[in-house]
């Protein structure tokens, strides 16, 4: 049982290895896309009370710009839209399925290899 889970560890590790020597390219791009993650997390509560007051009918007008002009001083990255799914073996940016964030051709090649548990190939 120890060596088969072993065995297992050294594949995955293997496969692991393979996605990440591909590209370099898809590891930048990983990088930029946590960095705005990170970014977006920071400032999600100013941005947020800054357009809840903005959008506010009740308050002056004045009130109201200079709240736009704080949201509008914000980092652009820090915005939520700025964020993109992307797949933490090649980079690719779509279809990736979020509960295992991979694309559907990295999901496919790790499912057929058996590499992914409790998943199997559908037959009936």
């Amino acid at each position: 049982m120890a060596l088969c889970r072993q065995k297992l560890s050294s594949m995955a590790s293997q496969c692991v290895n393979y996605w990440r020597q591909m590209s370099t390219v898809a590891d930048k791009r990983n990088i930029e896309d946590h960095k705005r993650r990170l970014l977006a997390a920071k400032y999600e509560v100013k941005r947020k009370l800054y357009k809840a007051l903005h959008r506010d009918v009740d308050l002056p007008n004045e009130l109201r710009e200079k709240f736009h002009c704080k949201l509008a001083q914000l980092p652009r990255n820090s915005s939520f839209t700025r964020v993109r799914n992307r797949c933490i073996f090649s980079g690719r940016p779509r279809a990736v399925y979020q509960k295992f964030r991979m694309s559907r051709i990295v999901f496919r090649s790790l499912a057929n290899q058996g590499m992914l548990m409790g998943i199997k190939k559908a037959s009936w």
